[in-house]
């Protein structure tokens, strides 16, 4: 007991480490977005975090549902999960647009095919988790967000070598997501 507690503590502080250097870079980002003042550009990366935070609004997740399963010890607060995803969708977006400056996203086949899977499959985890209550479709759908994470990070990488580094978080991240669901999963089964 006292090992998985120390993990525990161990990855919490790994997390609040990432909050804090992702929040630097985002902050550093903003400032080079708004030094040129071009509204456009703006426009734009709001438009494409707009589109990252969708599902959210869309699926209510059912906390309720939540906690009547059985969690892993592991599972982080609820509170600082909201925190990460809404940094890691930050991120996300800032790749995208730093790839949207240089590339037409639609005309390149294999990073648009990789990216509408990553973010379908992302998108849709709080439909088959929370609304159809079902968490071997959670399961299904973070396996496939961890895998095309990795892709797009890839064809990312391909494109633009300094965009796909605001990946990696996202892929350290769905890499505990797949772990957890998967336990989620064998525990509720």
């Amino acid at each position: 007991m006292y090992q998985l507690h120390y993990h525990f503590i161990f990855f919490t502080y790994f997390i609040f480490i990432h909050i804090f250097c992702s929040l630097y870079i985002i902050l550093l980002f903003f400032i080079e977005l708004v030094k040129g003042c071009n509204m456009k550009k703006i426009i734009r990366f709001v438009l494409i975090l707009g589109m990252w935070l969708l599902g959210g609004l869309i699926f209510k997740v059912d906390i309720e549902y939540y906690n009547m399963l059985s969690l892993p010890s592991f599972v982080l607060p609820k509170f600082l999960i909201s925190i990460v995803w809404f940094i890691l969708y930050i991120l996300i977006s800032i790749s995208i647009y730093k790839i949207s400056e240089n590339t037409k996203v639609l005309s390149n086949n294999d990073y648009f095919y990789v990216l509408v899977t990553n973010y379908l499959a992302n998108e849709l985890f709080i439909y088959g988790f929370f609304t159809l209550k079902s968490p071997f479709f959670g399961f299904v759908l973070t396996t496939i967000t961890l895998v095309s994470s990795v892709f797009l990070y890839l064809e990312t990488k391909k494109l633009n070598k300094n965009a796909s580094y605001f990946l990696i978080p996202y892929m350290i991240f769905n890499i505990y997501a797949f772990i957890l669901s998967l336990s989620i999963y064998i525990m509720n089964f």
